[in-house]
């Protein structure tokens, strides 16, 4: 019979194995072959040598103060290893199996390493048998070599398997065993209702690990009873669900955080929002739908029912089923009857379950690898959330230095609750974040404080982990409310903290480099609008600004920080008002007051001109028809009897006449013919004394537009112009149509004329100066009574 190193050594040559030499410390890849070490399964061999010993660890480079899964020996002669992965072989398999006499699988391949120690060829094989494993040393030369084995300092006061065993040449032992809750247990072991765990361990002969108990979100009480003990966190743009899985919100939307069937009118959602960058998301207020209620959860630890604020304090307050109360780090919502806890100090929520055992967690804290557009809110999202923006990167930010920071979760006192809570979900947040985002408003702090009141639940205290950080487990900005457009953030040079506007809320203003929105404009009054944060920074204080009254202040808007000015008819401000054509500008301008007496400044000045345009009422937007296109009446004066007639026409030749159906726009220019019949030219003229218009068929009512006066165009309005008045027995004259502002829709026009004798132009009134009739002397005429004659109009 062949010895054991050449009889293992032809099966390898016949398996044609490829080899691969180590002199140095490297990483093995035995993926092809991944051995599984005392029920943890692994893909790698860390090798190191020493002066004195070869490490060969499986699951990192062997460290003394924690030295891992690893097989140790003496170490070989010029540091060097041959590794060779070998596939199976029935022969192979029997005689292993013989040598054991305990293991069961079929053996799939295994992994020999080769070196020479003084005068031993010596070789170390690792068997594959699946859930098995074993492990076989053989030695050709003269002396005793000496291998061992080693478990994890973690487990060593678990296991119940010896952690050392000396290995003598030739000599074979099985590595097999099951791992559970960092516990390694022998094949063939069963514990059976371990009050401390709540469950049974089945270690199968064949290394299978079975377990009952307590589900992945619950936790034992030490008496045999599972209860939920899980917690959810959402930060910045992160949700770490009760699984410790995470998902990252790239949108500004709303989204479902929480449900359970066990409570249908019960929900939890998160509001995620903008800050100083429109391309990262943080988590801006958490709502409780509770029974048709909102209980909103805000920054600064507002707390609002539907519409209105509640005053909370560190005692207990039960709305709607849920006892609500504040302290310095935030405010806690607590659902007694179902066991769970909401936590939000303005930028974390953590949502604690500790229900009954098989109680369901829904939304995104249940799993936060879900659609989002399956748990999406749009009723509480506007419109326009699930836009996504990009911005140029932040050059200041050193990525290196926050991903240092952030791996301090992995460091005391932090890593005392790493078991109970894995650091990983929480560093990634820490680090994706800030990469992107300056540290600033208290975020160099807010994952780590996320982490440590998570450890919290575990009744981890993280002793001086504040000090050794720099943060305070206060929550940031308590009790500063921003209003909807804003956020609360610290002030870069002083610290201290103030409402900024949201970067989205903002770009629309940076964009016009404007401070504000359009002025809004009514009959007689403006009120232009400045927004607060806006002018914060530029460092402007709405308190000393004014309108050219230094009396007209601004008013600030307690809840949306929004600066308004206004003046009005009763209260001018000091607004200059002019015309332009049909137009009246209302103008006024927002100034800084000036109390200093220094000859210079270095605060800018503030000068914000602004007016409201109005035009004439309608122009140009009114249709009019005339009621009578043609009106006719005879007239008795003195000793004349004749008829007279007031036609209106749209043509300079006065060939286009105005019918009934005739329609005529504001602005139009109208040439009104009063022509008489039955007079003698030659003796006498007709002389238009006036026209006047009213709203109403009265010519006395009010209100009343003079278009000629005394036989002259009125001077007031310049679109009158008289063409032919006092010469023949007709007289000429036109004007631009238009209406009364805010009365009736009719328009009634008046003339009233008189008959002069004629004696050369005597009869031609004279408008240079005012308006008077030349009358003849020679001639005893004067008319018992003035002609008067009306036309009206309507649209």
């Amino acid at each position: 019979m062949l010895c054991p190193l050449l009889f293992l050594s032809a099966f390898i040559v016949l398996a044609g194995a490829q080899q691969q030499t180590v002199t140095q410390p490297s990483v093995v890849d035995i993926s092809s072959c991944p051995i599984t070490y005392y029920g943890q399964k692994y893909g790698k061999l860390y090798v190191n040598f020493t002066r004195r010993d070869i490490m060969m660890c499986f699951d990192k480079f062997y460290d003394p103060r924690n030295e891992g899964d690893c097989i140790m020996g003496s170490s070989p002669d010029k540091r060097r290893a041959y590794f060779n992965i070998v596939q199976a072989n029935s022969v192979l398999e029997r005689w292993v199996k013989i040598k054991t006499q305990t293991i069961q699988n079929s053996l799939r391949c295994s992994v020999q390493i080769t070196m020479q120690i003084g005068s031993s060829s010596i070789s170390l094989h690792l068997f594959n048998f699946g859930t098995e494993a074993a492990m076989f040393l053989e030695a050709d030369g003269i002396g005793l070599v000496a291998f061992y084995t080693r478990v994890s300092d973690v487990l060593i006061n678990k296991v119940e398997v010896n952690n050392i065993v000396y290995k003598s040449q030739n000599d074979t032992i099985d590595i097999s065993g099951c791992r559970h809750s960092d516990t390694v247990y022998k094949p063939g072991t069963v514990v059976n209702s371990d009050p401390q765990i709540c469950s049974s361990v089945t270690c199968s002969e064949t290394a299978t690990l079975q377990t009952s108990g307590c589900g992945p979100l619950e936790h034992c009480q030490g008496n045999g009873i599972c209860v939920l003990a899980s917690t959810c966190t959402v930060t910045g743009p992160t949700v770490i669900d009760v699984q410790g899985h995470m998902n990252s919100i790239q949108d500004h939307c709303a989204y479902s955080l929480f449900s359970t069937p066990s409570l249908p009118d019960f929900l939890v959602l998160g509001n995620f929002r903008d800050r100083r960058r429109k391309d990262v998301s943080f988590l801006d207020s958490v709502t409780l739908r509770v029974d048709g209620h909102d209980i909103h959860l805000e920054q600064g630890g507002r707390v609002q029912l539907d519409d209105s604020t509640l005053t909370l304090s560190s005692s207990s307050q039960l709305v709607h089923g849920v006892q609500l109360s504040k302290d310095q780090t935030g405010v806690t919502a607590e659902l007694t009857n179902l066991k769970i806890s909401v936590f939000f100090d303005g930028d974390t929520a953590q949502i604690v379950l500790k229900g009954p055992a098989g109680s369901s967690v829904e939304g995104l804290c249940g799993n936060s690898s879900s659609s989002l557009s399956d748990l999406r809110l749009s009723e509480y999202s506007s419109t326009s959330c699930e836009m996504q923006y990009s911005e140029t990167a932040d050059s200041t930010i050193d990525c290196n230095s926050v991903t240092e920071r952030c791996n301090l979760l992995k460091e005391a006192p932090f890593s005392s609750c790493n078991t109970d809570i894995d650091p990983e979900p929480y560093i990634t947040a820490c680090t994706d974040t800030l990469c992107k985002y300056p540290a600033v408003d208290g975020l160099n702090c807010q994952f780590l404080k996320a982490y440590a009141r998570a450890c919290s639940q575990y009744n981890h205290t993280l002793d001086g982990w504040t000090s050794k950080t720099g943060c305070s487990s206060e929550a940031f900005c308590q009790d500063r409310t921003c209003s909807d457009h804003e956020f609360c953030g610290e002030k870069m040079v002083s610290g201290d903290t103030r409402c900024f506007c949201r970067a989205i809320f903002a770009s629309k203003y940076q964009a016009n480099n404007s401070l504000g929105d359009a002025t809004v404009c009514k009959e007689n009054s403006a009120s232009p609008t400045l927004v607060g944060c806006l002018l914060e920074d530029k460092d402007i204080n709405y308190s000393a600004l004014q309108l050219n009254d230094p009396t007209c202040r601004g008013r600030v808007d307690k809840l949306t920080h929004m600066v308004t000015f206004s003046f009005n008819s009763s209260k001018r401000c000091g607004t200059v008002v002019t015309t332009n054509n049909s137009y009246i500008i209302y103008k006024n301008t927002i100034r800084s007051q000036n109390y200093s007496s220094d000859v210079i400044t270095r605060k800018d000045q503030v000068q914000i001109d602004f007016s409201c345009v109005y035009s004439q009422p309608n122009i140009n937007t009114a249709t009019f028809r005339i009621r009578d296109w043609s009106v006719a009446q005879c007239i008795t004066s003195g000793a004349w009897n004749y008829t007279l007639t007031i036609k209106a026409y749209t043509d300079a030749g006065r060939t286009q006449l105005v019918e009934w159906n005739s329609e005529l726009q504001l602005n139009e220019k109208i040439r009104m013919v009063l022509k008489t019949d039955g007079l003698d030219g030659s003796m006498v003229s007709v002389v238009t004394d006036s026209c006047w218009a009213t709203d109403k068929a009265s010519p006395t009512s009010s209100p009343r537009h003079d278009l000629i006066i005394n036989g002259c165009a009125n001077p007031a309005d310049p679109t009158v112009q008289v063409e032919e008045n006092g010469l023949a027995t007709s007289t000429y004259f036109s004007f631009n149509m238009f209406r009364f502002t805010g009365g009736s829709s009719d328009i009634f026009l008046h003339c009233q004329l008189h008959l002069c004798p004629k004696q050369g132009n005597n009869c031609i009134p004279t408008c240079n100066t005012p308006a008077r009739v030349r009358r003849s002397a020679s001639l005893a005429y004067e008319p018992e009574a003035p002609a008067f004659i009306s036309v009206s109009w309507t649209y």
